[in-house]
């Protein structure tokens, strides 16, 4: 196959992907948002609007500050097929990304190309029907299960499985460029300790943290380059 009917079959592939992701976007997004108000109206429960625009605007102004922001993150990561089912399937920090990235390794592709889009789809899809068939699983052993869940000898470690993951993950990136990634982890470190409130609202922390770990990038970048040019005029 040839490099031009290549492009011309992933350009194929990247608008069929648009519309289908568009649609499964539009259709979860009405499921969502609209089936409260349809079990509310079938049990005869139906919810003051003005209490449920209340609350949203307590609650849904801090997470559309963090839905911005991860779609600014990671749609370049993913790719847009990626993008689509990470959004809709959720769990990207602890699922989505790791796959994606590991995938991405593995195969030896770069963000941006036509082969990690592909690759990146592959990876969240099969994530993605994993977790599906772990949660059902789960939900099947649940009652059997309720007597180890509930002993008093797991509960210390049930207590630690959120920052044991979160710990892991965060190792895998940070060890590859340490100059990047320890600054804003030693910043927002101090900040938690020195303002314990600051702890409730991780969300807005992302804007401070990336943008210095985005300016260190920048500031490496320009001086490699800066050191690269000084070496060809030497040579």
């Amino acid at each position: 196959m040839t490099e031009s009917e290549k492009n011309k079959l992933f350009e194929s592939f990247s608008a069929r992907t648009h519309v289908l992701g568009r649609i499964c976007n539009a259709a979860t997004l009405i499921l969502l948002v609209g089936a409260p108000f349809v079990i509310g109206a079938y049990l005869g429960a139906m919810p003051s609007l003005t209490a449920t625009a209340r609350a949203f605007l307590a609650v849904g102004l801090v997470w559309m500050i963090s839905g911005v922001v991860e779609y600014l993150i990671y749609t370049p990561m993913l790719g847009s097929g990626g993008s689509y089912l990470a959004f809709i399937t959720g769990n990207l920090v602890n699922l989505k990304i790791p796959c994606a990235v590991t995938s991405r390794d593995i195969a030896g592709t770069k963000t941006g190309t036509a082969e990690n889009e592909i690759v990146s789809t592959l990876s969240i899809a099969t994530s993605s029907l994993v977790t599906i068939l772990v949660i059902a699983i789960g939900v099947a052993l649940l009652i059997p299960l309720q007597p180890v869940l509930r002993s008093p000898v797991l509960q210390p470690a049930f207590e630690q499985v959120v920052p044991a993951l979160f710990g892991a993950l965060a190792y895998k990136y940070f060890r590859g460029n340490l100059g990047i990634a320890l600054p804003p982890l030693i910043m927002i470190s101090i900040l938690f300790c020195l303002i314990p409130a600051l702890s409730s609202a991780t969300s807005f922390m992302i804007l401070p943290c990336g943008a210095l770990a985005i300016g260190l990038a920048y500031w490496q970048f320009r001086r490699e380059e800066a050191s690269g040019d000084k070496t060809e005029r030497k040579a």
